[in-house]
C-alpha cells in the first residue's frame, strides 16, 4: 500500500514539475508575452489554491470517491493542458490555465487526504510517502532540460501525458468514500472561518502576516526565475533548478537539530533571510566565473522553504487548539498560496514589466526590488514576532 501511495505522489507533483517552472521561459521567448501576462499565467495556481477547498470539501467529503474525484479531475486537466498548448494569445491561454489550475489544485489537497487514509500513522508515515512528490518534480525538471524544451509548449505536453496516467492509476487505488456523506454541507467547513479569532492572539497575527507578505516575493522566483536564467545563457536551466528541490530534501533532515537549538522564532528569520541572500545571489551572479551565485540562490531554496514553510506547519500545529488545527492550516494555505501568491504574480509582472529592455530584461534590479522586499518583512518579524515557547523538538513531515 505505501508503495502504490508513493507512485501517486510521484506522478502528482511530476505533472506540476513538468510544466510550472518553464512556462515562463515560453511565454516571454516564444510568444513575447509580456511580464504582466507571464505573472498572470502564473498566478492561476493562486486561484485555484483559494478555491480548491470547496471542492475538497464538497466533492471528496461528502458527495464521491476520492479516487474518482482524482481521476476525473486529472482527466479533464489533461485535455485542459493540451488545449492549452495549442493557444498562442494571451486571453485563451490565461483561461485555458485557470481552468486547468481549478481542476490540478484541489488534488494537491486530496491525494494527501487519500495517502493518509489508507496509512496507520501519518505523523510517522507520510513524510515517507510524501518526499517520492518532491522526487517526481525533480526528475520531470531534468528531462526537460535534457531535452531543450524550455521555451517551447512540450513540457505542457508532457504533463498532459502524465496527467493522463495518474487518472488511470488513480483508479486502482483503494477504495475511500466519502466520511461526511449523510452530513449537511456549509461553508464553514469548506473555508477556514473558525480559525479566524486566532489571529487575535500577537504573535499568531503577525506570523500569518508574515506569512501572507513574505509570499509576494517569493512569486519573483517561481515566475521568472527560469527566464532570467535562459536569458543571461544558463545551460540545462530546468536541470539545474531541481537543486533547490534536491536542497528541501537535505534541509529537511536538519530542521529537527535547528529547531531544537534555535526555536520556531529564528528558524522562520532564517528561512526568510534566505530568501534576502537568494536574491542578491541572482542580482549579481553571472555565468562563468560567478555561476557559483547562482548555484547559491537556487539551493537556497531548500532553506527558504522547509525553515519558513515547514517549521510553520509546526508552529501552528503547537499553537493551535487540536479542534482547529486543521482549519489554521487551511487559513494559513489560503493567505500563502493563495492569496499571497496572487498579489505577489501581479507584483512581479509589474516590476519586470518596468524593467523591460531591448535586449531583455534588468534583472539586477528586479532581484534587488524582491530581495529588499523580503528585507523588509524579515524585520518587520523580528521585531514584532515574540515565541512564549521557545525551543521545542517536533516531528516533521516532508512537504513541498
Amino acid at each position: 500500500m505505501k508503495w502504490r501511495l508513493r507512485l501517486m505522489m510521484l506522478f502528482e507533483y511530476a505533472i506540476w514539475g513538468a510544466w510550472y517552472v518553464t512556462v515562463g521561459t515560453w511565454l516571454g521567448r516564444t510568444l513575447h508575452f509580456s511580464g504582466s501576462e507571464i505573472g498572470a499565467v502564473a498566478g492561476t495556481t493562486a486561484i485555484g489554491a483559494m478555491i480548491s477547498p470547496l471542492f475538497v470539501g464538497l466533492l471528496a467529503d461528502r458527495l464521491f470517491d476520492t479516487r474518482r474525484v482524482l481521476a476525473a479531475l486529472h482527466l479533464v486537466g489533461a485535455v485542459l493542458l493540451v488545449v492549452a498548448a495549442r493557444q498562442g494569445s494571451f486571453p485563451l491561454l490565461y483561461a485555458t490555465l485557470l481552468a486547468y489550475s481549478l481542476c490540478y489544485m484541489p488534488t494537491l489537497a486530496l491525494t494527501t487526504s487519500l495517502a493518509m487514509r489508507h496509512i496507520d500513522d501519518p505523523r510517522e508515515e507520510f513524510g515517507a510517502i510524501r518526499v517520492f512528490g518532491t522526487i517526481g518534480w525533480i526528475v520531470m525538471g531534468l528531462i526537460v532540460g535534457a531535452w531543450g524544451v524550455e521555451a517551447t509548449a512540450s513540457p505542457l505536453l508532457l504533463a498532459a501525458g502524465l496527467s493522463l496516467a495518474m487518472a488511470l492509476y488513480c483508479l486502482t487505488l483503494p477504495p475511500t468514500p466519502p466520511l461526511a456523506r449523510n452530513r449537511r454541507f456549509e461553508l464553514r467547513h469548506a473555508l477556514p472561518l473558525e480559525s479566524l479569532h486566532l489571529l487575535r492572539d500577537r504573535s499568531m497575527a503577525v506570523f500569518a502576516l508574515a506569512s501572507f507578505l513574505i509570499c509576494i516575493p517569493l512569486q519573483f522566483y517561481y515566475a521568472f526565475t527560469n527566464l532570467f536564467l535562459n536569458e543571461i545563457g544558463v545551460v540545462n536551466a530546468a536541470g539545474k533548478m531541481t537543486g533547490g528541490q534536491m536542497s528541501e530534501l537535505f534541509c529537511m533532515l536538519l530542521i529537527p537539530w535547528f529547531f531544537r537549538r534555535l526555536g520556531v522564532k529564528y528558524m522562520l528569520a532564517v528561512g526568510m533571510l534566505a530568501w534576502v541572500l537568494r536574491y542578491a545571489m541572482f542580482a549579481f551572479g553571472m555565468p562563468g566565473e560567478l555561476m557559483w551565485m547562482l548555484w547559491l540562490g537556487i539551493v537556497l531554496h531548500g532553506i527558504c522553504f522547509d525553515f519558513f514553510f515547514v517549521v510553520g506547519q509546526i508552529y501552528i500545529d503547537r499553537e493551535a487548539p487540536p479542534a482547529l488545527r486543521a482549519a489554521t492550516q487551511g487559513l494559513i494555505t489560503f493567505l500563502t498560496y493563495g492569496l499571497g501568491m496572487f498579489v505577489g504574480s501581479w507584483l512581479s509582472g509589474v516590476v519586470v514589466d518596468a524593467h523591460a529592455t531591448a535586449g531583455g530584461h534588468d534583472w539586477r534590479s528586479i532581484w534587488t526590488i524582491a530581495g529588499g522586499c523580503a528585507a523588509v518583512v524579515l524585520v518587520l518579524f523580528v521585531l514584532a514576532f515574540k515565541d512564549r515557547k521557545g525551543s521545542v523538538g517536533a516531528t516533521v513531515a516532508v512537504a513541498d
